[in-house]
């Protein structure tokens, strides 16, 4: 009987480094999300103000995000950094995608000084792909 040595008798032991490999890996998983997401933002662009505006819902894996900057006088269509001045490339890589997630939804992101005319010509680019679910970005500030 009695206390022999080294068996199973007291606390399992913790072992810390698999604990931190697994939140290392967490914390690489989400600060590349994280950082995607970011990419898609253009911050020169001054977002109109609507104080009825709703939260954005969290699911960036079903949406694209289409900057519309206004410069110049000039509109630039800017998606996954790269800006399309001919948007038939962009109608191909926005029904391709729209085409692999039935879900896919388009979100405008143009610029307040931006004319009427010029979302219109985003949205058709945005119809030719097959996209009917449509937003629009703004500042929820009174």
């Amino acid at each position: 009987m009695g206390g022999g040595g080294g068996g199973g008798d007291g606390e399992p032991e913790f072992q810390i480094a698999p604990m931190i490999d697994v939140l290392l890996v967490l914390l690489i998983f989400f600060m590349s999300i994280t950082s995607a997401q970011v990419l898609s933002i253009d911050k020169e662009i001054q977002l109109p103000v609507a104080k009825d505006a709703k939260k954005k819902e969290k699911d960036v894996q079903n949406e694209a995000n289409i900057n519309v900057r206004w410069t110049n006088g000039k509109a630039t269509i800017l998606f996954e950094n790269s800006s399309y001045d001919v948007v038939e490339p962009l109608v191909e890589k926005l029904r391709a995608r729209h085409d692999s997630n039935a879900k896919y939804r388009a979100v405008i992101r143009g610029d307040k000084r931006l004319p009427a005319i010029e979302i219109q010509r985003v949205m058709s680019v945005i119809a030719q792909a097959g996209i009917d679910d449509i937003s629009f970005s703004a500042l929820n500030k009174e």
